[in-house]
């Protein structure tokens, strides 16, 4: 085969008719469709956990009892020794500290009686 001949095969291709060219409406319906199903996503991928995460963090928090031994965010291990609104005393070692209870991390033991009043 010549390559001088390959110009005059792909001139031989079928003729472009018209009205065969893609809906524009189509089109906009695909890029729309294919942003519900990224904006779908990223909702069960990161917002929603992390949400989730957040009102477990939340109920821990207003069940924190004096007795419970607790570990910060900081990476303090301590006892909580009183509990006020928005602050908490913890005892670590020979020390006695005042935090908020947003650097609460976890709960390790529940160790303590009930504070009804």
């Amino acid at each position: 085969m010549n390559l001088l001949n390959v110009g005059a095969m792909l001139g031989m291709g079928q003729p472009a008719t018209p009205g065969t060219q893609p809906d524009p409406r189509g089109q906009a319906l695909y890029t729309v469709g294919m942003l519900v199903i990224m904006v779908v996503m990223f909702y069960f991928v990161l917002i929603r956990p992390q949400s989730k995460k957040a009102k477990d963090h939340a109920a821990m928090l207003k069940t924190v009892r004096p007795g419970d031994k607790i570990v910060t965010s900081g990476g303090v291990v301590g006892v909580v020794v009183t509990v006020k609104e928005k602050t908490l005393s913890i005892r670590s070692g020979d020390s006695k500290f005042e935090i908020t209870k947003a650097a609460i991390t976890e709960i390790t033991e529940r160790n303590g009686a009930s504070s009804e009043s």
